[in-house]
């Protein structure tokens, strides 16, 4: 009888050491790092970020109504590529101006900011959607979106629109303005993740 509950004993010590050591091998594990569930936002990432050869916006738009939530991604996106393009132009403008000689240089950066930021408004209006994504969630559409527009169109843009201005145009090194107008894109896309 003693042989029997020393069986059981020893039986249920080697199931509970069993049970333990096939939790603690194989299959899938659990590792926390403290940082939260890593979550893939769909048109987004370092394929959608502005480069050498292109300005990128991204946004997402949520609705109800699958027309609205369009409508809000592709707002989004626009407002996200409009600032990337008028801070380049900014930072591209202060330092054309410093390195050359103009008469009034505030009054010659602020009308060349000024049409440069009327030139990429029209531009959006040639931007391609390069990555659209619906989802469908508890009763709501999710929209991703991601736009671009080439560099080279935009800077085109920008000269013919300078030539058709008498005063511009006086003060305007086109090479001088491209070259600074390229040094900063590279940057730009040197700061990608």
């Amino acid at each position: 009888m003693k042989k029997l509950g020393l069986t059981k004993a020893l039986f249920a010590v080697v199931v509970i050491a069993g049970a333990f050591t096939l939790g603690s091998c194989g299959g899938s594990k659990k590792v926390s790092d403290g940082l939260g569930k890593k979550i893939v936002i769909p048109c987004s990432g370092p394929e959608y970020a502005s480069s050498k050869t292109h300005f990128r916006g991204t946004g997402i738009g949520e609705s109800t109504n699958l027309s609205t939530a369009k409508r809000k991604a592709n707002t989004d996106a626009r407002a996200t590529l409009a600032t990337g393009i008028n801070s380049t132009i900014k930072t591209v403008t202060d330092r054309y101006t410093q390195d050359i000689t103009v008469g009034e240089a505030s009054e010659f950066a602020e009308k060349f900011e000024d049409m440069t930021r009327s030139v990429v408004n029209q531009e959006l209006n040639n931007m391609a959607i390069v990555c659209d994504e619906t989802r469908q969630l508890e009763g709501k559409y999710v929209v991703y979106m991601a736009v671009e527009i080439a560099k080279d169109e935009l800077l085109n843009r920008v000269s013919q629109t300078i030539s058709k201005d008498d005063k511009l145009r006086l003060d305007y090194d086109k090479m001088k303005f491209e070259n600074i107008f390229n040094e900063e894109m590279d940057k730009l896309a040197n700061e990608r993740p």
